[in-house]
């Protein structure tokens, strides 16, 4: 019985060292700023399709470009990183109700780079547009599907 339990206790440690040796690269979530945040009016071609000008059978919208800086501290790129915020009109009514996520960049580089997200606004809303709370997060890694 001694010699069992010597034995499950040394498989035990032999499994717990090899996991620190060959354990999987963890991926951290990294934080990334946003700033120098401003949009515009989409250029034709990338509002074609995706609004409706004048109503139609959908509800008429308009097509924004928000632009700013992406601030990258990790010295990793790092994909997939979400986009969260606040828009507001300029009545303090949400551009997207119940929203804070809203887009991604592909890939953000280590230090600073441009970054660009299309949105879509109820033509009803009134402009200028207030952008607030503005950040970004992903992984200094491809995340598995």
């Amino acid at each position: 019985m001694r010699l069992r339990a010597l034995a499950v206790i040394t498989i035990s440690c032999a499994f717990w060292l090899a996991s620190w040796v060959f354990s999987p690269e963890a991926f951290a979530l990294t934080q990334i700023e946003l700033f120098d945040l401003d949009y515009h009016e989409c250029p034709p071609e990338l509002a074609e399709g995706t609004v409706i000008p004048g109503g139609g059978s959908g509800r008429a919208a308009d097509c924004f470009l928000v632009t700013g800086k992406a601030e990258n501290t990790s010295g990793k790129p790092v994909v997939n990183a979400d986009i969260f915020g606040r828009i507001y009109d300029a009545n303090n009514n949400p551009v997207l109700q119940n929203r804070t996520r809203l887009g991604s960049i592909d890939e953000v580089p280590p230090g600073v780079s441009d970054f660009d997200l299309r949105i879509t606004v109820p033509t009803s809303m009134a402009t200028p547009l207030k952008l607030e709370q503005f950040k970004a997060s992903g992984f200094t890694g491809r995340v598995r599907r």
